[in-house]
Protein backbone atom coordinates (compact mmCIF):
# COMPACT_ATOMS: atom_id res chain seq x y z
CA UNK A 1 0.00 0.00 0.00
CA UNK A 2 1.42 3.40 -1.00
CA UNK A 3 1.98 6.24 1.42
CA UNK A 4 -0.80 8.22 -0.22
CA UNK A 5 -3.30 5.37 0.22
CA UNK A 6 -2.26 5.01 3.86
CA UNK A 7 -2.95 8.71 4.51
CA UNK A 8 -6.37 8.46 2.84
CA UNK A 9 -7.24 5.43 4.94
CA UNK A 10 -6.26 7.20 8.15
CA UNK A 11 -8.37 10.23 7.23
CA UNK A 12 -11.44 8.09 6.50
CA UNK A 13 -11.13 6.22 9.80
CA UNK A 14 -10.56 9.34 11.91
CA UNK A 15 -13.30 10.60 14.24
CA UNK A 16 -13.31 14.10 12.69
CA UNK A 17 -13.94 12.65 9.23
CA UNK A 18 -16.84 10.53 10.50
CA UNK A 19 -18.36 13.56 12.24
CA UNK A 20 -17.96 15.60 9.07
CA UNK A 21 -19.61 12.88 6.97
CA UNK A 22 -22.46 12.58 9.46
CA UNK A 23 -23.03 16.33 9.45
CA UNK A 24 -23.01 16.37 5.65
CA UNK A 25 -25.52 13.53 5.50
CA UNK A 26 -27.91 15.22 7.93
CA UNK A 27 -27.57 18.57 6.16
CA UNK A 28 -28.24 17.09 2.72
CA UNK A 29 -31.26 15.15 4.00
CA UNK A 30 -32.72 18.34 5.51
CA UNK A 31 -31.97 20.22 2.28
CA UNK A 32 -33.72 17.50 0.29
CA UNK A 33 -36.78 17.71 2.55
CA UNK A 34 -36.94 21.49 2.23
CA UNK A 35 -36.65 21.20 -1.57
CA UNK A 36 -39.02 18.30 -2.12
CA UNK A 37 -41.79 19.08 0.37
CA UNK A 38 -43.27 22.10 -1.51
CA UNK A 39 -43.74 19.87 -4.55
CA UNK A 40 -45.27 17.13 -2.40
CA UNK A 41 -47.63 19.68 -0.83
CA UNK A 42 -48.80 20.95 -4.23
CA UNK A 43 -49.41 17.45 -5.59
CA UNK A 44 -51.23 16.25 -2.46
CA UNK A 45 -53.35 19.41 -2.34
CA UNK A 46 -54.36 18.95 -5.97
CA UNK A 47 -55.84 15.52 -5.12
CA UNK A 48 -57.53 16.74 -1.94
CA UNK A 49 -61.20 17.42 -1.25
CA UNK A 50 -61.90 21.14 -1.18
CA UNK A 51 -63.56 21.22 2.23
CA UNK A 52 -60.89 19.07 3.87
CA UNK A 53 -58.09 21.13 2.28
CA UNK A 54 -59.41 24.48 3.49
CA UNK A 55 -59.69 23.16 7.05
CA UNK A 56 -56.36 21.33 7.04
CA UNK A 57 -53.56 22.61 9.27
CA UNK A 58 -49.87 21.65 9.32
CA UNK A 59 -47.91 19.47 6.91
CA UNK A 60 -49.74 17.86 4.01
CA UNK A 61 -48.19 14.48 3.18
CA UNK A 62 -51.39 12.82 1.94
CA UNK A 63 -54.48 14.19 0.20
CA UNK A 64 -56.80 15.87 2.68
CA UNK A 65 -60.03 13.92 2.86
CA UNK A 66 -60.64 11.23 0.25
CA UNK A 67 -58.34 11.44 -2.81
CA UNK A 68 -60.26 12.89 -5.74
CA UNK A 69 -59.70 14.04 -9.32
CA UNK A 70 -62.42 16.70 -9.19
CA UNK A 71 -59.90 19.57 -9.29
CA UNK A 72 -58.23 18.18 -12.43
CA UNK A 73 -61.61 17.64 -14.09
CA UNK A 74 -62.43 21.28 -13.34
CA UNK A 75 -59.09 22.45 -14.76
CA UNK A 76 -59.59 20.64 -18.06
CA UNK A 77 -63.07 22.10 -18.44
CA UNK A 78 -61.46 25.53 -18.63
CA UNK A 79 -61.11 26.39 -22.35
CA UNK A 80 -58.39 28.91 -21.52
CA UNK A 81 -56.15 26.12 -20.17
CA UNK A 82 -56.42 24.13 -23.40
CA UNK A 83 -55.85 27.24 -25.52
CA UNK A 84 -52.90 28.11 -23.32
CA UNK A 85 -51.39 24.68 -23.88
CA UNK A 86 -51.89 25.01 -27.62
CA UNK A 87 -50.28 28.45 -27.74
CA UNK A 88 -47.39 27.43 -25.51
CA UNK A 89 -46.70 24.31 -27.57
CA UNK A 90 -46.68 26.38 -30.76
CA UNK A 91 -44.21 28.87 -29.30
CA UNK A 92 -42.18 26.03 -27.77
CA UNK A 93 -41.81 23.96 -30.95
CA UNK A 94 -41.28 26.83 -33.39
CA UNK A 95 -39.22 28.85 -30.93
CA UNK A 96 -36.82 26.07 -29.91
CA UNK A 97 -36.33 25.01 -33.53
CA UNK A 98 -35.35 28.53 -34.58
CA UNK A 99 -33.31 29.15 -31.43
CA UNK A 100 -31.20 26.00 -31.75
CA UNK A 101 -30.69 26.57 -35.49
CA UNK A 102 -29.74 30.24 -35.25
CA UNK A 103 -27.67 29.88 -32.07
CA UNK A 104 -25.73 26.94 -33.47
CA UNK A 105 -25.09 28.73 -36.77
CA UNK A 106 -23.77 31.79 -34.96
CA UNK A 107 -21.71 29.64 -32.61
CA UNK A 108 -20.19 27.73 -35.52
CA UNK A 109 -19.10 30.89 -37.33
CA UNK A 110 -17.67 32.49 -34.19
CA UNK A 111 -15.81 29.31 -33.22
CA UNK A 112 -13.79 29.23 -36.45
CA UNK A 113 -10.21 30.19 -35.66
CA UNK A 114 -9.60 31.74 -39.08
CA UNK A 115 -12.64 34.03 -38.94
CA UNK A 116 -11.06 37.50 -38.70
CA UNK A 117 -14.06 39.39 -37.26
CA UNK A 118 -14.97 36.95 -34.50
CA UNK A 119 -13.48 39.05 -31.66
CA UNK A 120 -15.24 42.35 -32.59
CA UNK A 121 -18.51 40.49 -33.12
CA UNK A 122 -18.16 38.69 -29.79
CA UNK A 123 -17.54 42.06 -28.12
CA UNK A 124 -20.83 43.49 -29.41
CA UNK A 125 -22.69 40.28 -28.49
CA UNK A 126 -21.28 40.37 -24.96
CA UNK A 127 -22.05 44.09 -24.74
CA UNK A 128 -25.77 43.33 -25.07
CA UNK A 129 -25.60 41.20 -21.92
CA UNK A 130 -24.78 44.27 -19.82
CA UNK A 131 -26.51 47.15 -21.63
CA UNK A 132 -30.01 47.05 -23.12
CA UNK A 133 -32.39 49.60 -24.56
CA UNK A 134 -35.15 49.00 -22.02
CA UNK A 135 -38.74 47.85 -22.15
CA UNK A 136 -40.27 50.90 -23.87
CA UNK A 137 -37.89 50.96 -26.89
CA UNK A 138 -38.30 47.19 -27.14
CA UNK A 139 -42.09 47.52 -27.16
CA UNK A 140 -41.96 50.26 -29.80
CA UNK A 141 -39.74 48.08 -31.97
CA UNK A 142 -42.15 45.14 -31.74
CA UNK A 143 -45.03 47.50 -32.53
CA UNK A 144 -43.25 48.88 -35.62
CA UNK A 145 -42.69 45.29 -36.78
CA UNK A 146 -46.48 44.66 -36.51
CA UNK A 147 -45.93 41.83 -34.04
CA UNK A 148 -48.24 43.13 -31.30
CA UNK A 149 -50.96 40.57 -30.57
CA UNK A 150 -49.00 37.96 -32.49
CA UNK A 151 -47.41 34.80 -31.08
CA UNK A 152 -44.29 35.47 -33.11
CA UNK A 153 -43.61 38.40 -30.78
CA UNK A 154 -42.65 35.71 -28.24
CA UNK A 155 -40.36 33.94 -30.72
CA UNK A 156 -38.49 36.23 -33.12
CA UNK A 157 -37.05 38.75 -30.60
CA UNK A 158 -35.61 35.89 -28.51
CA UNK A 159 -34.17 33.68 -31.23
CA UNK A 160 -30.58 34.05 -29.96
CA UNK A 161 -29.47 34.36 -26.35
CA UNK A 162 -26.00 35.86 -25.95
CA UNK A 163 -25.27 33.65 -22.95
CA UNK A 164 -26.32 30.46 -24.75
CA UNK A 165 -24.41 31.51 -27.85
CA UNK A 166 -21.21 31.83 -25.81
CA UNK A 167 -21.72 28.37 -24.25
CA UNK A 168 -22.33 26.75 -27.63
CA UNK A 169 -19.41 28.60 -29.23
CA UNK A 170 -17.10 27.31 -26.49
CA UNK A 171 -18.32 23.77 -27.09
CA UNK A 172 -17.81 24.00 -30.86
CA UNK A 173 -14.31 25.46 -30.39
CA UNK A 174 -13.32 22.37 -28.36
CA UNK A 175 -13.91 20.03 -31.33
CA UNK A 176 -10.49 18.98 -32.77
CA UNK A 177 -9.37 20.98 -35.79
CA UNK A 178 -8.19 17.76 -37.46
CA UNK A 179 -11.80 16.71 -38.08
CA UNK A 180 -12.56 19.93 -39.94
CA UNK A 181 -9.30 19.73 -41.91
CA UNK A 182 -10.00 16.14 -42.95
CA UNK A 183 -13.50 17.08 -44.08
CA UNK A 184 -12.16 19.98 -46.13
CA UNK A 185 -9.67 17.65 -47.84
CA UNK A 186 -12.66 15.55 -48.88
CA UNK A 187 -14.32 18.64 -50.34
CA UNK A 188 -16.82 19.34 -47.56
CA UNK A 189 -18.27 22.84 -47.35
CA UNK A 190 -18.72 24.75 -44.10
CA UNK A 191 -22.39 23.83 -44.01
CA UNK A 192 -21.52 20.14 -44.47
CA UNK A 193 -18.99 20.36 -41.63
CA UNK A 194 -21.58 22.10 -39.45
CA UNK A 195 -24.34 19.58 -40.21
CA UNK A 196 -22.37 16.32 -40.38
CA UNK A 197 -19.53 16.82 -37.91
CA UNK A 198 -20.09 19.68 -35.46
CA UNK A 199 -23.75 19.13 -34.61
CA UNK A 200 -23.55 15.31 -34.16
CA UNK A 201 -20.55 15.77 -31.84
CA UNK A 202 -22.34 18.41 -29.76
CA UNK A 203 -25.30 16.44 -28.39
CA UNK A 204 -24.46 17.39 -24.80
CA UNK A 205 -24.48 21.15 -25.34
CA UNK A 206 -27.52 20.92 -27.63
CA UNK A 207 -29.39 19.13 -24.82
CA UNK A 208 -28.43 21.96 -22.47
CA UNK A 209 -29.69 24.53 -24.99
CA UNK A 210 -32.95 22.62 -25.39
CA UNK A 211 -33.43 22.71 -21.64
CA UNK A 212 -32.43 26.37 -21.21
CA UNK A 213 -34.54 27.63 -24.10
CA UNK A 214 -37.41 25.25 -23.37
CA UNK A 215 -37.71 26.21 -19.69
CA UNK A 216 -37.49 29.89 -20.63
CA UNK A 217 -40.35 29.58 -23.11
CA UNK A 218 -42.48 27.35 -20.89
CA UNK A 219 -42.19 29.63 -17.86
CA UNK A 220 -42.40 32.88 -19.80
CA UNK A 221 -45.36 35.13 -19.08
CA UNK A 222 -44.02 38.68 -18.77
CA UNK A 223 -43.50 39.49 -22.45
CA UNK A 224 -46.77 37.75 -23.28
CA UNK A 225 -48.53 40.13 -20.90
CA UNK A 226 -46.83 43.07 -22.66
CA UNK A 227 -47.35 42.08 -26.29
CA UNK A 228 -50.61 40.10 -26.29
CA UNK A 229 -54.11 41.54 -25.86
CA UNK A 230 -56.25 38.78 -27.33
CA UNK A 231 -57.01 36.24 -24.59
CA UNK A 232 -57.17 33.42 -27.14
CA UNK A 233 -53.40 33.95 -27.72
CA UNK A 234 -52.39 33.80 -24.05
CA UNK A 235 -49.76 31.12 -23.29
CA UNK A 236 -50.31 28.67 -20.46
CA UNK A 237 -48.26 30.54 -17.86
CA UNK A 238 -50.20 33.76 -18.41
CA UNK A 239 -53.46 31.87 -17.93
CA UNK A 240 -52.00 30.29 -14.80
CA UNK A 241 -50.95 33.70 -13.49
CA UNK A 242 -54.50 35.02 -13.86
CA UNK A 243 -55.92 32.04 -12.00
CA UNK A 244 -53.44 32.24 -9.11
CA UNK A 245 -53.08 36.00 -8.71
CA UNK A 246 -56.51 37.21 -9.80
CA UNK A 247 -58.14 34.28 -7.98
CA UNK A 248 -60.30 33.70 -11.05
CA UNK A 249 -61.61 30.13 -11.21
CA UNK A 250 -65.07 31.04 -12.50
CA UNK A 251 -64.52 29.32 -15.87
CA UNK A 252 -63.75 26.06 -14.05
CA UNK A 253 -66.66 26.16 -11.59
CA UNK A 254 -69.61 26.67 -13.90
CA UNK A 255 -72.71 25.07 -12.49
CA UNK A 256 -71.32 25.21 -8.96
CA UNK A 257 -73.11 27.17 -6.27
CA UNK A 258 -71.45 30.24 -4.81
CA UNK A 259 -70.79 28.59 -1.46
CA UNK A 260 -69.08 25.61 -3.06
CA UNK A 261 -66.90 27.68 -5.38
CA UNK A 262 -64.84 29.07 -2.52
CA UNK A 263 -64.40 25.55 -1.14
CA UNK A 264 -63.05 23.88 -4.29
CA UNK A 265 -61.16 26.93 -5.59
CA UNK A 266 -58.07 26.16 -3.48
CA UNK A 267 -57.62 22.61 -4.80
CA UNK A 268 -58.22 23.87 -8.35
CA UNK A 269 -55.29 26.29 -8.00
CA UNK A 270 -52.96 23.47 -6.98
CA UNK A 271 -54.23 21.23 -9.77
CA UNK A 272 -53.53 24.03 -12.24
CA UNK A 273 -49.94 24.29 -10.99
CA UNK A 274 -49.46 20.54 -11.41
CA UNK A 275 -50.91 20.56 -14.93
CA UNK A 276 -48.60 23.42 -15.91
CA UNK A 277 -45.47 21.98 -14.29
CA UNK A 278 -45.50 18.23 -14.97
CA UNK A 279 -44.74 18.39 -18.73
CA UNK A 280 -41.47 20.30 -18.33
CA UNK A 281 -40.43 18.12 -15.38
CA UNK A 282 -41.09 15.00 -17.45
CA UNK A 283 -38.62 16.08 -20.12
CA UNK A 284 -35.64 16.63 -17.82
CA UNK A 285 -34.83 12.92 -17.13
CA UNK A 286 -34.29 12.35 -20.87
CA UNK A 287 -31.79 15.25 -21.03
CA UNK A 288 -30.16 14.78 -17.63
CA UNK A 289 -27.30 12.53 -18.86
CA UNK A 290 -26.17 15.27 -21.26
CA UNK A 291 -26.85 18.16 -18.92
CA UNK A 292 -23.85 18.03 -16.55
CA UNK A 293 -21.39 17.47 -19.39
CA UNK A 294 -22.85 20.29 -21.49
CA UNK A 295 -22.80 22.78 -18.62
CA UNK A 296 -19.20 21.95 -17.71
CA UNK A 297 -18.07 22.52 -21.31
CA UNK A 298 -19.26 26.11 -21.11
CA UNK A 299 -18.00 26.58 -17.56
CA UNK A 300 -14.34 25.58 -17.79
CA UNK A 301 -13.38 26.95 -21.20
CA UNK A 302 -13.89 30.27 -22.89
Amino acid sequence: MSKRDTIKRRIKTSMSYKVFQGFNTIFLILLMIVTVYPMVHVVMASFSEGIALTSHKGLLLWPAGNPTLDAFKAVFTNPNILKGYRNTMFVLIVGISLQIFMTSLGAYVLSRKKFALKNPIMFFITFTMFFQGGIIPFYLLIKDLNLINNLFSLILPFVVSAYNLIIMRTSFAAIPDSLEESAKLDGASHFAIYARIVMPLSKAVIAVMLLYYGVGIWNGWFWASVFLRNRSLFPLQLVLREILISNDVSSMTQGTSGADVAVIAESIKFATIVVATVPILSIYPFLQRYFAKGVMIGAIKG
